[in-house]
């Protein structure tokens, strides 16, 4: 059975379809990413999926349960990131991991989830003093002391500094490989390139793609070549060497090929028997984000 199911869930606000006739099933033990522009309905979405909104139809199918009508043992088994939250300053880091978690029947030790999430050094700080970075790995502390099943993020590093987002990504991989089923929402592509299993794109409710990160890559089929143009020459000079439509900016070269292999050689010998050299040179893949901007609309309405 898979961790989540969903079929033809649709969310209406008045005229606005939020979520319009949504697919999709997450297993269990895997990292999801659920990627859209804000308005594309993912907030929407994951409330309906954690139990906090109704839906106005469709069927959902989360850990065995109806989420709009689970009660304790639903709760028990599911942690939750939110992109905000309201713990109060005047706690410490252990009492506000210690009292969100005595809210579940199973919990790890305070001390054990508090270095997990790279905060031992503040144990024992008010929340109020804590830099926002820190605060967000609060969040992450709190959404996994009730050792959940299911674990929903909700741009889980805003905020962080580089090596604090690769300590979070390096938990999120040893949560996923320990068995926890993970739903992602990020504006970081980068991180749902490096962390999800599978990716789904939604655009104005829908699902418009789906795949692994290297699927959905590999649909654009194109590689990116760039270098400066050596003195002398022209980009109509480029242009005759290559089937790719050549780009000049500056004395930046740039085009994408289907062909990589055979372009670069093209351009590489000719640059040999010339004798100059291609600065800069780069050759380049797409990446998730190259996928995702061919892929999205403009932002719709003001759901998220």
């Amino acid at each position: 059975m898979p961790a989540i199911s969903t079929r033809d869930l649709t969310k209406h606000y008045g005229p606005l379809k939020a979520v319009d006739g949504l697919s999709f099933e997450v297993a269990e033990g895997e990292v999801y990413a659920l990627l859209g522009h804000n308005g594309a309905g993912k907030s929407t979405t994951v409330e309906i999926l954690e139990g906090h909104r109704r839906r106005t139809a469709g069927d959902i199918s989360v850990l065995g349960h109806d989420p709009g009508t689970a009660g304790r043992d639903f709760r028990d088994r599911i942690g939750i990131v939110l992109q905000t939250s309201g713990v109060e300053h005047e706690l410490t880091v252990a009492e506000a991991v210690g009292i969100y978690g005595s809210c579940y029947r199973t919990r790890r030790p305070v001390e054990e989830v508090v270095d997990l999430v790279g905060l031992m050094p503040q144990l024992d700080q008010r929340v109020g003093q804590l830099s926002g970075g820190q605060r967000r790995r609060l969040d992450l502390a709190m959404g996994i002391v009730g050792s959940p099943d299911l674990l929903f993020l909700d741009e889980p590093t805003t905020g962080f500094d580089p090596a604090a987002r690769r300590q979070a990504w390096e938990l999120i991989r040893q949560l996923s490989a320990d068995g926890t089923t993970v739903l992602l929402t990020t504006h970081y592509l980068d991180e749902a390139e490096h962390l999800a299993d599978r990716v789904g794109v939604m655009v104005a409710g829908t699902l418009v793609a789906e795949g692994t990160p290297e699927e959905l890559i590999g649909r654009t089929g194109t590689t990116r070549i760039r270098f400066h143009l050596p003195p002398g020459t022209s980009r109509a000079d480029i242009a005759v060497l290559v089937t790719a439509q050549v780009v000049l900016d500056d004395d930046q070269v740039e085009f994408t090929t289907l062909t990589p292999t055979a372009d670069l050689q093209a351009v590489t010998s000719w640059a040999l028997e010339r004798g100059v050299e291609l600065a800069a040179l780069s050759v380049a893949r797409p990446s998730l984000e190259d996928v995702f901007l061919s892929l999205g609309a403009a932002p719709t309405a003001d759901v998220a």
